[in-house]
């Protein structure tokens, strides 16, 4: 859900992209030049450095090169956001200093070449600024993802669009079906937290694409569709609600039912995260919903998930108890002012304000209280507010209690952001108690949050994780919907 810690370990339910260091509609293309020649013949070539913050490390890759007026053109990828090639404005070269400035990000990069293979510096986007030291690459970067299927596929596939009536936007996608004349059972892919493309691509890794091609090698159609605003798909993602979400999937359901390759009478979802929220919240009002299979979803408030996980973080990342103890006080506070105060604008000055006020009294000088202060801002702003407000105040129990369709359950031993002891037992009872008697749980030892095999489950090991998607979670899933 996708993730920040007001003060030091907050992080969503997935989204793991704590700022929007790529979250640009449209990128602007500017001239671009360098001055001074000291330096420049060692520049031209990738160089990776690591953003670090909330336990999480963002690696971003600035590939530069000299053009034919000898002045040098710069790019930026962020791997672990699935961005490349966006370009940078004016590159300026004053003897050692480096200035790389990305006005459509709202950024720059301001460093000292240190060495003909390091850059230490400094990465600056709205009034926050994170250390990044680079290093020059002998290569371009790329990252080995074994599990992403290659051509030839043995289904079919294409590009999908259908209409949330509701919202009067439309949604696109991609269907894959099985080799045969049908009809096939279906399943319906729905993302975590934040906004993301079909393949639910996050940290370097595209789980859905992979999830997507073993079901569909195995005899199940599924539909995966691109979140509000991303790729294909129209609306608006930062004013929709876990609720208003749940609309594209039900629409999504639709569509897939007007499909004669497509049982009509077996076809479920599968959540992720926060959509194993949005799952719930169709199947409790539509009973025409054949099955869930709910990856690392909500059973708890999203209050008691989000204080959870920031603690748990914090305490593998070495942070001491003191200062979770601390942390974890001051975004109960905050999140207070956000559940009282409906008006987003006000809410952001309100919280703001005592957050400004905590750091006073605690001492905290006035240049370091300012600069979290904008922090803060950047990351836990009002246009976070809608989606934020509903998440931590809704109880998953008000859905799972009306879901009558069979439900599996599905978690990591080592989730750090929804945490499998506390949310499987609570999806478990929620369903049992009110009547529905096909229910499954299972927690998965060694995986974390995107079901990958892991060593502690911190959000730092997704990108550097080769494994995109736990073997034995796909063959859990697939072997569970063929036996419906």
């Amino acid at each position: 859900m996708k993730p920040e810690l007001i003060t030091s370990q907050f992080i969503h339910m997935k989204r793991i992209v704590l700022f929007p260091v790529l979250l640009v509609a449209t990128m602007l293309t500017i001239s671009l030049y360098a001055q001074n020649t000291t330096n420049r013949s060692i520049l031209p070539g990738s160089w990776m450095g690591k953003l670090s913050t909330n336990g999480i490390d963002l690696r971003l890759v600035f590939n530069l090169k000299l053009n034919d007026n000898d002045s040098l053109i710069a790019t930026l990828d962020s791997p672990d956001q699935g961005a490349k090639n966006i370009p940078m404005g004016i590159v300026i070269l004053d003897d050692k200093k480096l200035t790389i400035k990305a006005p459509a990000l709202l950024g720059e990069y301001n460093g000292t070449i240190t060495s003909d293979s390091t850059i230490d510096g400094t990465w600056t986007q709205r009034g926050a600024s994170f250390t990044v030291n680079l290093k020059k690459l002998k290569a371009a970067f790329t990252v080995n993802r074994p599990q992403e299927p290659k051509p030839p596929f043995p289904y079919t596939s294409e590009d999908v669009t259908f209409i949330n009536n509701k919202f009067n936007i439309k949604l696109a996608g991609t269907l894959t079906i099985p080799a045969g004349p049908g009809p096939f059972k279906a399943v319906i892919m729905i993302t975590g937290s934040g906004a993301q493309n079909r393949n639910e691509e996050l940290m370097g890794h595209k789980p859905f694409l992979v999830i997507a091609d073993y079901l569909s090698r195995n005899g199940i159609a599924v539909l995966r569709y691109d979140d509000r605003g991303v790729g294909g798909s129209q609306g608006n993602y930062s004013e929709a609600t876990s609720e208003d979400l749940a609309t594209d999937a039900e629409a999504a359901f639709n569509y897939l039912k007007n499909n004669p390759k497509i049982n009509q009478k077996e076809i479920g979802f599968i959540g992720h995260s926060e959509g194993g929220l949005i799952a719930p919240i169709v199947a409790a009002s539509n009973h025409d919903i054949g099955f869930i299979v709910s990856l690392a979803g909500p059973g708890v408030t999203g209050l008691q998930i989000i204080i959870r996980q920031s603690q748990e973080i914090g305490r593998l990342s070495g942070e001491k108890e003191n200062d979770i103890k601390e942390s974890t006080e001051t975004n109960k506070k905050l999140f207070a002012v956000l559940r009282k105060e409906k008006d987003n604008k006000k809410a952001e000055i309100k919280i703001l304000a005592l957050y400004k006020e905590i750091l006073e009294k605690k001492k905290t000088s006035k240049e370091d209280t300012e600069k979290a202060v904008n922090q803060l801002k950047m990351t836990f702003g009002a246009n976070t507010y809608t989606w934020f407000r509903y998440f931590i105040m809704t109880d998953p129990a008000t859905y799972w209690k009306k879901v009558k369709c069979p439900v599996l359950a599905l978690d990591g031993e080592k989730d750090l952001q929804v945490a499998a002891n506390e949310n499987l037992p609570a999806i478990e009872k929620t369903l049992k108690s009110s009547g529905n008697k096909s229910v499954k749980t299972v927690k998965l030892s060694e995986l974390n949050h995107l079901f990958q095999h892991c060593k502690t489950g911190l959000p730092a090991e997704y990108s550097t994780i080769e494994e995109t998607f736990s073997p034995e979670a796909l063959k859990i899933i697939n072997d569970w919907i063929l036996a419906l």
